[in-house]
């Protein structure tokens, strides 16, 4: 999968399938994102290639209070992924609306829906909840899988 930002300056490649997609309604993703949610896919930075341009990291306040940083576009600014604390640098927060094609990217879970606004209509078919959640109870095992090698690498 490819993305871009919208002036084109900076364009993107997933080298793998993200490892899960999070669309969060909480207060913190509607505000920075100026919608109703904020579409995740996670995936280790490893495997995001940069084919053009250079993002730029603006570091921000998050509910954490251990902020995240966003990496956007320098000419149009556009939010492209995001690095949190809990992962640091080694997971990439890509915006799914930034892919060419962001319909291969359907949202796993929905989380923080205690804040979601009254008229979005969630699919019943994935997951919702209220708060955050357990890795181990909604993560494919394929990705737990890489998610283990991620914090083996880190801790080498």
């Amino acid at each position: 999968m490819e993305g871009r930002c919208t002036c084109g300056e900076i364009r993107y490649r997933l080298t793998e399938a993200p490892l899960f997609v999070h669309c969060c309604h909480c207060t913190w993703c509607q505000r920075e994102t100026g919608s109703a949610f904020a579409l995740n896919a996670m995936i280790e930075t490893a495997h995001v290639e940069l084919l053009a341009g250079t993002p730029e990291g603006v570091v921000i306040p998050s509910a954490s209070g251990k902020g995240q940083e966003i990496l956007r576009c320098p000419r149009c600014r556009v939010a492209v992924w995001s690095h949190y604390a809990g992962a640091g640098r080694a997971v990439a927060f890509v915006r799914v609306g930034t892919l060419d094609d962001p319909g291969r990217c359907p949202p796993d879970i929905h989380i923080f829906t205690s804040t979601r606004l009254p008229w979005v209509t969630l699919d019943e078919r994935v997951p919702v909840l209220p708060e955050y959640y357990s890795r181990k109870a909604h993560w494919p095992e394929a990705s737990l899988r890489r998610w283990q090698a991620l914090k083996e690498q880190a801790g080498s």
